[in-house]
């Protein structure tokens, strides 16, 4: 979350932000994000459209941090992947797929084609630096190898992200675990050069 560490001390500030994620939150179960005003937020937590602007600079940005906050909670934070190359799934990919499940309308709108860019951009780079460091730990794949690492890394999140977009858009929503399965076989199935 984009909070300085005396920000993250303060129990007030930390009750607010919670307070405006929590709002957002049940707003975008009733109505589309782009229906979503900064003012509704700040009714709804009831606190003035000034402490908003003291916490978030959009409701974007407030999204993606709620979402942040949720998969933490749910024990899905990506950031904790360890890069390897196991046949099944990390656990943590698992709950993330779990997470994403049991919030799939709210996924489905903030990933949507009317969605989030500040929460499709975090998610993006979260998963590229795993993709970094995974490429680091295992090598690149022959077909990439010419690539900067950067954007091999980004072909592995690209190919993450999209999975479970496609997984979201599904009617009726495949099992959480099918998903995972089917993002890290997009990311697993490379066979890695040998590394330099």
């Amino acid at each position: 979350m984009p909070q300085d560490d005396d920000a993250r001390l303060d129990p007030r500030v930390q009750r607010t932000r919670t307070l405006l994620q929590d709002a957002l939150l049940a707003l975008a179960r009733e109505r589309t994000l782009d229906e979503i005003a900064v003012a509704d937020v700040a009714d709804r937590a009831t606190v003035n459209r000034s402490t908003f602007y003291q916490h978030y600079p959009d409701t974007d940005t407030l999204l993606a941090d709620a979402l942040d906050t949720r998969a933490a909670a749910a024990g899905a934070d990506l950031s904790s992947i360890h890069p390897g190359l196991g046949a099944a799934p990390p656990d943590v990919l698992v709950r993330y797929a779990e997470h994403l499940a049991e919030h799939a309308d709210l996924y489905r709108r903030a990933f949507g084609e009317h969605g989030s860019p500040v929460a499709v951009t975090r998610l993006r780079r979260r998963v590229d630096q795993l993709s970094l460091e995974g490429l680091r730990l295992h090598g690149t794949p022959g077909a990439l190898a010419d690539l900067p690492p950067e954007v091999a890394a980004a072909a592995f999140g690209g190919a993450v992200i999209g999975v479970l977009v496609a997984w979201l858009e599904q009617e009726p929503l495949a099992p959480a675990h099918d998903a995972a399965t089917w993002a890290w076989a997009a990311v697993r199935g490379w066979p890695a050069a040998d590394p330099v």
